[in-house]
């Protein structure tokens, strides 16, 4: 009987035990299909919610006045200028190629985009904010893919725009 009991409550505690793990505590992790799906030219691959029917603003607009939009649920139109190439958990998002871009991050870490995200057009739905990164999430974004800001505050923190997706679709330029 005691062995029985032990066995259980040893059992009990490894369970705990992981729950304080990536991914078992309910942070969704990608999948390698997540990671490798393929973007098609001829229609969308839609990641998180479905996008709806928020205003559609200017990318260039909004970031020159980030604070009109600031926690409104609105569309945004651009091209992948850069992502995330570890799990597809946020993208670079400009009006052109060579325009001024936005950080988009998947809300709540809950979906994916894929990791050759680069190049292609996306429509995401979501909400502007304007927030200081810590100098270590600064560092970690320069040294996993080479994230590049304008200016960094003197503690090394950054204040940034950012955009918080629901939902973004994915299309390949032909």
């Amino acid at each position: 009987m005691k062995k029985i009991f032990f066995v259980f409550a040893l059992l009990l505690i490894s369970s705990f035990a992981t729950l304080g793990q990536d991914g078992a505590a309910g942070k969704p992790q990608p999948t390698d299909a997540d990671k490798t799906a393929a973007i098609p030219a001829d229609s969308f691959l839609k990641r998180g919610a479905p996008i709806g029917k928020a205003e559609k603003v200017s990318l260039n607009a909004a970031l020159k006045e980030p604070g009109k939009f600031a926690d409104k649920t609105v569309l945004i139109e651009g091209v992948i200028v850069r992502s995330c190439k570890m799990e597809g958990c946020w993208a670079e998002v400009a009006e052109t190629k060579d325009g001024k871009s936005v950080r988009v991050k998947m809300k709540a870490h809950a979906f994916f985009i894929p990791l050759d995200a680069a190049g292609a057009q996306a429509r995401v739905e979501g909400t502007f904010q304007v927030k200081t990164l810590s100098k270590a999430m600064v560092d970690h974004m320069v040294e996993e893919d080479g994230a590049k800001f304008d200016s960094r505050n003197a503690d090394g923190s950054v204040s940034e725009i950012a955009f918080e997706a629901t939902g973004i679709e994915l299309k390949r330029v032909k």
